[in-house]
This record gives structure tokens, C-alpha cells and sequence, in this order.
């Protein structure tokens, strides 16, 4: 059966299925790369909608590959795509190209509970759900990458181990840093915070990935569960 989307423009989509709305609530790793595109896009044509237009995008081009080599000119030639619309495709991909050449040493450290809070909390403290985040450090502290793993209530029985030291071992990180809020705005951990962070690092023992801290988000506060329990490393 024929996606029902196809035939609507984005505005006709239910809310939670606009991929505007889905990057907001999911994370940019959750939309495809034609959902992608049709943020970039905006908007559509007659008989096309954004995310249509993104999809064609990639299968005149070949993928992402493609629209990484083609000319603004040449994607000028997709009907639906502007000189406006093909620079902004352009220049996203740039910036994601000159993210990926990065050098170490353009990668923030990370040697304090502050460091931490530098990278997570702006966006952390303004969650609605408390959410799990892992940092992912190179051999000197550096930050690689990351990731958000889990959204809803968490404790040792809803928080798997093995999907939180996969990112580690996917990225070849040296050592991890588990972040998390708290949506009350207190940042005291609570016996359950205890409980996971006891339960993370006797994994992370078995597998040579340490965890060097927990950090907890609060509104305008973040604390180191390392800080006030040193004795669970």
C-alpha cells in the first residue's frame, strides 16, 4: 500500500509525523535522509511535498554521495530546487563535512563536572522527560561524540548496560561520562540514580570502559554523583 503521506503536503501531516517536529522530539538520528532534506527545503511544489522532493533528491544523485559531489547548478536542474534551495543543500553539507575534519585537538576536554555541564545542560534543563545521555571520550578526555540513549523514567531495570556501552565501543571510545535530568529542576540523585550508576560502572569494569562520572542536570545546577559518592568507583 502506498505511504497516505505521499499524496499530502507536510502542513496535512499529523503533527508528531513532521519531520521538523520529529527532529525536535527524537533527535535528527531518528528522520531519514529525505526527511532531512525536506527541513532544508521547506517547502514543496505542486504535487511534490518537501519530503518527496528530498527522496528524488537522493535518486537522481545517488545518495548522499551524490548530492555531496553535484554542482549547485546541477541540482538546480531538479525540478522543485532553486538556486536558494540548492545553496542551503550545499552549505549544510559542508558544515557537516567540516565537522568530520575535525582534529582532535578542535574537540572540547573534559576534566570537570563544569566541563560537563558546558555541553549538556542548556539543552538538558529544558527537557520535559528525564532523558540518559553518554559523553563518549578519546584516551586524553576529548570529547568524541554524544549520544541520547533513553527518554522516560529511568532506573537499573529500564536502562540496559549493553545499549549504553555499544555507543562507547561503536565510536572506539577510551572512557564515558553518563548524563541525566531532572525535570523537577533538583539535581539530587536519587537512590535509583544511586542504584544505575552503581550497576553502569561494575559493567563498564567487565569491558574496560570506565565511567568516570554521572553527572545529574537540575534547572541552573548540575551535580556529580562521583563528588558526593566517590566510594561506588
Amino acid at each position: 500500500m502506498d505511504d497516505p503521506r505521499t499524496n499530502y503536503r507536510i502542513k496535512d501531516f499529523e503533527v508528531s509525523q513532521r519531520p521538523r517536529e520529529r527532529l525536535e522530539k527524537q533527535g535528527a538520528n531518528a528522520l531519514t535522509h529525505a526527511e532531512l532534506l525536506a527541513i532544508l527545503l521547506r517547502v514543496g511544489k505542486k504535487g511534490a511535498n518537501a519530503v518527496q522532493i528530498g527522496q528524488r533528491l537522493l535518486d537522481i544523485f545517488g545518495g548522499l554521495a551524490g548530492l555531496h559531489r553535484a554542482t549547485v547548478v546541477e541540482l538546480c536542474q531538479v525540478n522543485g530546487i532553486g538556486k536558494a534551495k540548492a545553496v542551503q543543500i550545499k552549505a549544510a553539507i559542508e558544515l557537516g563535512r567540516r565537522i568530520s575534519s575535525l582534529t582532535p585537538e578542535d574537540r572540547p576536554a573534559i576534566s570537570s563536572p563544569e566541563d560537563v555541564a558546558d555541553q549538556v545542560q542548556y539543552k538538558m534543563m529544558g527537557l520535559e522527560q528525564e532523558e540518559l545521555w553518554v559523553l563518549l571520550l578519546d584516551s586524553r578526555n576529548r570529547l568524541l561524540k554524544t549520544e541520547q540513549l533513553y527518554r522516560g523514567s529511568l532506573n537499573a531495570s529500564s536502562v540496559r548496560p549493553a545499549e549504553v556501552y555499544k555507543a562507547g565501543i561503536r565510536h572506539n571510545a577510551a572512557a564515558l561520562i553518563i548524563a541525566h535530568n531532572h525535570p523537577s529542576g533538583d539535581p539530587a540523585p536519587s537512590p535509583e540514580d544511586i542504584n544505575l550508576t552503581r550497576m553502569l560502572i561494575e559493567a563498564g569494569q567487565l569491558l574496560e570502559l570506565p565511567i568516570l562520572d554521572h553527572i545529574v542536570v537540575g534547572t541552573n545546577r548540575v551535580v556529580s554523583i562521583k563528588s558526593l559518592h566517590p566510594d561506588l568507583w
